[in-house]
This record gives structure tokens, C-alpha cells and sequence, in this order.
């Protein structure tokens, strides 16, 4: 392993790239509120997939520098971990049908089950469906919710508008998070 660090204009292009990345993930999370039943389907989709480019323009800049740098091409190719990649054109597969389907409670059709891929989807839908009917307590989940919540509202000088639309506990924790941010004004002489 080479110990030379990331150049600091690639640094730099990685996290203005990854800040993009969570103000849409941010969004994706605020258009599954109630108040967004007109619009959450539209706009959780652009947002998840714009997150996703993103990511993706991260993952293949670094790609681009190592590449340029000399790295195997095979070692390359594992550190992209290109075999995990989904494919949003297709559509959705049968996986994510097996998924929605654990997710509502729905059995799966002899052939679907045959596929490991589907039970695999299949049961960790209803693992999720189990989990929704517990109250939202898991304390890393309402944090992070809380930083992204209270990261946006705070860069739109809005964190009022946070008790509109998140239930209490994720607000309180999303006011708490954008008065930390909250810019400190220099001490009057």
C-alpha cells in the first residue's frame, strides 16, 4: 500500500460532490413528510437517483485519479466493486418486486421464491414491515434524520419550518443540530 494522500483539488471536487449527494438524500428524506402526498413520488425518485449520480461521479473521479496514478486494473475494477452495481434503466427487477412485496405483507409466488436473491429481498421487507410498526427509536437513524434536517434548515435560514413537517422528536433533535450551526456573531466592542 502507497501512503501518498489525496491530491487536495481531487479532495476538495470529493466532498463539494458528497455534500450534493447529502443535501439530496436530505431531500429525499423531507419529501416523504405527510405535507409532500402531492409530489413524494416525483420528487423522492429525482432526488434518490440525483444522490446516486453523485455518488456515482465520486466513486469515478477517485477511479480516474488511480487509474492515471498507475493502479492494476484489476485491483481497480474490485475497488469499484462494479459487480454491485443496479442498473436504474431496467427498471425495476424482481428483487425489488420481492421486496415491496415483503414489505407489504405479501407472499411470494412459487417461482419468485425459487430465486435466492428474491427471499433474500423478500425477507428483508418484512423484517423492514416489522420495524415500521415499532416506534422510530433507533437512535442512530433519528440522528442522522436530525444532522441532515438541521444541516438544511439551517443553510436556508428556515429551522421554523422544521416543526411543519417532522414528527416532534426528529424536529427537536433537527433545531438542536441547526442552533449548533448556528453562525457565532463576534461580541459587540
Amino acid at each position: 500500500m502507497d501512503d501518498i494522500q489525496m491530491p487536495e483539488p481531487l479532495r476538495r471536487a470529493v466532498h463539494q460532490l458528497v455534500s450534493e449527494a447529502v443535501s439530496n438524500c436530505q431531500e429525499v428524506l423531507r419529501y416523504t413528510e405527510p405535507d409532500q402526498a402531492h409530489t413524494w413520488k416525483r420528487m423522492t425518485l429525482y432526488r434518490a437517483t440525483d444522490a446516486a449520480d453523485t455518488m456515482d461521479t465520486v466513486a469515478l473521479l477517485i477511479a480516474a485519479y488511480c487509474e492515471h496514478t498507475g493502479m492494476d486494473p484489476h485491483t481497480l475494477q474490485s475497488y469499484l466493486q462494479a459487480g454491485q452495481q443496479q442498473f436504474r434503466s431496467a427498471g425495476p427487477q424482481e428483487e425489488d418486486r420481492a421486496h415491496l412485496a415483503g414489505l407489504g405483507g405479501e407472499a411470494l409466488s412459487y417461482e419468485a421464491m425459487r430465486a435466492p436473491a428474491n427471499r433474500m429481498r423478500h425477507s428483508r421487507g418484512q423484517r423492514q414491515a416489522e420495524q415500521a410498526q415499532r416506534p422510530e427509536d433507533d437512535p442512530q437513524k433519528l440522528f442522522t434524520e436530525a444532522c441532515l434536517h438541521g444541516l438544511k434548515a439551517r443553510l436556508c435560514d428556515d429551522v421554523e419550518a422544521l416543526d411543519s413537517y417532522l414528527p416532534p422528536r426528529v424536529a427537536e433533535l433537527a433545531r438542536k443540530v441547526a442552533e449548533v450551526l448556528e453562525e457565532t456573531q463576534p461580541a459587540p466592542a
